[in-house]
């Protein structure tokens, strides 16, 4: 079999408009049978809509996609399935309220006579699951389950549809570096068997690890295809970005100050069980430092975000923030003080209907420089978001007037990080803050961080991902199951100390805490 001629897929001369915006300007994407093919590019460089189009949910202006060689039309999802394409989206598209057996069969069910045949299904189900090692529960319910294993369920909806190439659009953005770990096996294990694999990321130490070949796209236009085995970070980095890029944070000592933020026996309530999401935890924040919360998700890091910001209610404790005791302050009146960039972009970042500029001043457009007589002021607002649009590089079709909804979701992340580091408040609370970002934004957001840190800024980041913990923080505490384990100096502490502590395996007695 010549492996040259072998394309089961191919893209040629693809070009996708959207109102202000070519996403896909002339591209050309070839793969091979069986191999894992990564999609590499910046946030809004087209990406996602290159595999949208390969899925029948866009109709591209030009171009045409053949399926082992013939030409093929795709004008739906279903014509897509029907060709034995499968998506796992970025945001999953599951019904929480189902349960996994049925959020896989949905749309592709087995009936007989009008009646389902959930017993063939099942043990079919069990069959895949055994095969490629996609441990689930058919029997939970979705909004039960974690993340990694949602991400499992849309896996194996494919395989359930005797789908043979797949595609994976960001698909470790959400998840904990074990599950990445555990998902780059079940990559290898499916291209094994067969199937090929189109996988899009920015994330390099995952391409360099599990993919075969790269192709980058850059501000919609296609830059090239190469061997993975032939190439390194730092080249594919320039070729994402066009320009070099600093992978490692640089930055001075930290030279702490004042106590920001003091938290005390502070306790949350869980919503899931009885016991506590976050049990007798107490910490100071000081101005001039980045004090990083470390943890694998569900630890209680987000309930403690909360209860900080005043989303949740607290169970105990005491909260001060600069001098003043906000234990049952509301969320406005916290926020004379701190910023939040939430872990949740959709939920609790954007209105996603309001446009770019209404976003921007979310939580400032009562103040005077907005607003005048109970109206606000449009040309202060244009002005104030044009400044903001510029100074952090936020991509869009229409500018200011941009639906949130319809940008890319690190286009929506740098304007939630714009909007929060401008607020200029004592506290920066950044949970997440380079999440679903490229390395190009990465280095910038991390620029920012460090530069409120040296402007004697309290930052408290929450962040997953072990490479971002030690390289921007000052000081590391590491909570497991709702309580602080361990406080660890990211000057002297390894990567493989940390993940021990994040997987329960180490704790520390903390004295002082409870004096």
């Amino acid at each position: 079999m010549d492996q040259n001629n072998d394309y089961v897929i191919e893209m040629l001369h693809i070009t996708k408009e959207f109102p202000g915006i070519r996403a896909n300007d002339d591209i050309t994407l070839q793969l091979r049978r069986g191999e894992i093919h990564a999609l590499l590019g910046e946030n809004g460089a087209g990406k996602s809509t290159l595999m949208s189009v390969l899925f029948g949910l866009y109709q591209p202006e030009k171009g045409e996609i053949r399926k082992n060689g013939k030409p093929v039309s795709i004008n739906s999802p279903n014509d897509a399935t029907a060709l034995g394409i499968g998506m796992v989206h970025q945001h999953f598209k599951l019904i929480e309220v189902f349960t996994v057996l049925d959020n896989i069969i949905l749309g592709a069910e087995d009936t007989k006579l009008g009646f389902l045949q959930k017993k063939e299904a099942r043990r079919k189900v069990k069959e895949l699951s055994e095969k490629y090692g996609l441990a689930i529960d058919m029997d939970a319910k979705v909004e039960d389950i974690t993340v990694g294993m949602q991400q499992r369920v849309e896996i194996l909806k494919m395989l359930y549809r005797d789908n043979e190439i797949l595609i994976f659009d960001e698909p470790t953005a959400v998840l904990t570096p074990q599950e990445i770990d555990e998902l780059m096996e079940i990559m290898r294990n499916l291209a094994k068997e067969g199937k090929s694999i189109l996988f899009i990321s920015h994330k390099l130490n995952e391409i360099m690890a599990v993919s075969d070949r790269c192709t980058v796209l850059r501000k919609g236009k296609y830059v090239g295809t190469i061997e993975t085995a032939g190439t390194n970070k730092q080249e594919l980095s320039n070729m994402m970005v066009g320009r070099p890029v600093q992978l490692e944070v640089v930055k001075d000592d930290a030279k702490p100050g004042d106590t920001v933020l003091e938290v005390r026996h502070y306790t949350v309530p869980s919503k899931l069980h009885k016991k506590d999401a976050v049990h007798d935890v107490s910490f100071d924040v000081h101005s001039g430092e980045i004090l990083c919360i470390a943890g694998i998700d569900g630890n209680g890091q987000t309930e403690l975000v909360y209860g900080l910001t005043g989303l949740e209610k607290a169970g105990g404790g005491t909260l001060k923030l600069c001098g003043q005791d906000i234990t049952h302050a509301g969320i406005r009146q916290r926020g004379q003080n701190m910023s939040h960039i939430p872990e949740d972009r959709h939920k609790h970042g954007l209105v996603l209907d309001f446009t770019l500029e209404q976003n921007l001043v979310l939580q400032r457009y009562y103040e005077p420089q907005f607003e005048s007589h109970g109206f606000i002021k449009q040309g202060a607002v244009r002005e104030y978001a044009d400044r903001l649009i510029e100074q952090y590089d936020v991509r869009s079709g229409q500018g200011p007037v941009t639906r949130a909804r319809s940008m890319s979701g690190g286009n929506q992340q740098k304007a939630i990080v714009a909007r929060e580091v401008d607020r200029d408040k004592e506290l920066l609370v950044a949970v997440q803050p380079t999440r679903g970002l490229d390395v190009g934004a990465i280095e910038y957001i991390h620029k920012q961080l460090v530069a409120e840190r040296d402007r004697g800024k309290a930052v408290l980041l929450i962040s997953l991902e072990l490479d971002e913990v030690m390289s921007l923080s000052d000081r590391i505490l590491v909570m497991y199951e709702g309580e602080i384990v361990g406080e660890l100096d990211p000057k002297t502490t390894t990567v493989q100390e940390l993940g021990l502590y994040m997987a329960g395996a180490k704790r520390q007695q903390r004295e002082g805490e409870s004096a």
